[in-house]
C-alpha cells in the first residue's frame, strides 16, 4: 500500500499556483492515485498569499495538511516559503523560486525585504532553489514561471514516472501550449539535467475531492 504524500504549494495571487495544483491533481488521478486537494485564496486578487494543498496515495481521507505534515513545500515566491515553513515535516523538501514580490508593508516603507531568506530556508530544510522566473523570461514569457517550478517539483518529488505532458496539453490554452511545455521541460532539466523518460502508468482513475476555503 502506498503511503499518503502531502504537498503544500504557496505563492502570491497571479503567479499561477492554482493552475499548477490542477495539473498536479489531474496527473496524479490519471496515474491511479486517490487525490484530495484544498485551496486557500485569501486576498489573492490583490497580490496576497495563496496556498494549496494536495494529498495523494492509495486512500486519502482528508485534504488538509497540518503543521509539520508536508513532505514538500513548493514556493512560487521566496518570502512565502519562509512564511509557511512550519508546515514542512522534519526531513521534508523545499522547492523555492528565487523571486521576490514586495508585500504592502514593504512597498509602504514600513518593513524591508530580508536578504537572508534563502539562507534561513537552507538551514531549516533540504532546499532546492530554482530561478524559475529568470528561466521563464529566457523562454519568452515570465508568466510560464509556474510551469518551470512544476517541472522542478516533478523531479524533486519523484513524480517523473507520470506522463505529465498530455495533462498539460489538456490544461492550458492551445496558443500558449508550446511555451508551457518548454517551461515544464526547462524546470525538470534544472533539477535533473538531461532528457527524462516519461513512461505512463495505466491504472484505474480515481476521483479528486476538492475543498475550498
Amino acid at each position: 500500500m502506498r503511503e499518503t504524500t502531502s504537498l503544500f504549494l504557496v505563492g502570491v495571487g497571479g503567479q499561477g499556483t492554482v493552475l499548477v495544483t490542477a495539473i498536479l491533481s489531474k496527473g496524479l488521478v490519471a496515474a491511479g492515485y486517490d487525490v484530495k486537494m484544498a485551496e486557500v485564496h485569501g486576498m489573492s486578487q490583490r497580490g496576497g498569499s495563496v496556498s494549496t494543498q494536495v494529498r495523494y496515495g492509495d486512500a486519502v481521507y482528508s485534504p488538509i495538511v497540518g503543521r509539520g505534515g508536508a513532505d514538500a513545500l513548493v514556493a512560487f515566491e521566496t518570502m512565502e516559503a519562509l512564511r509557511w515553513i512550519e508546515y514542512l515535516k522534519p526531513g521534508g523538501k523545499v522547492i523555492v523560486n528565487d523571486f521576490r514580490i514586495a508585500s504592502a508593508p514593504i512597498l509602504m516603507g514600513q518593513r524591508d525585504y530580508p536578504d537572508n531568506v534563502l539562507d534561513i530556508l537552507k538551514a531549516c530544510a533540504d532546499t532546492t532553489v530554482i530561478e524559475a522566473s529568470d528561466i521563464a523570461v529566457e523562454i519568452g514569457n515570465p508568466r510560464v514561471m509556474n510551469l518551470v517550478l512544476f517541472g522542478a517539483l516533478v523531479e524533486s518529488a519523484a513524480l517523473s514516472a507520470i506522463d505529465w505532458e498530455p495533462v498539460i496539453r489538456s490544461s492550458v490554452k492551445p496558443a500558449f501550449l508550446e511555451m508551457n511545455l518548454a517551461a515544464f521541460r526547462a524546470g525538470r532539466n534544472a533539477v535533473s539535467p538531461g532528457e527524462p523518460e516519461r513512461p505512463a502508468r495505466k491504472t484505474p482513475r480515481k476521483k479528486i475531492v476538492k475543498e475550498s476555503k
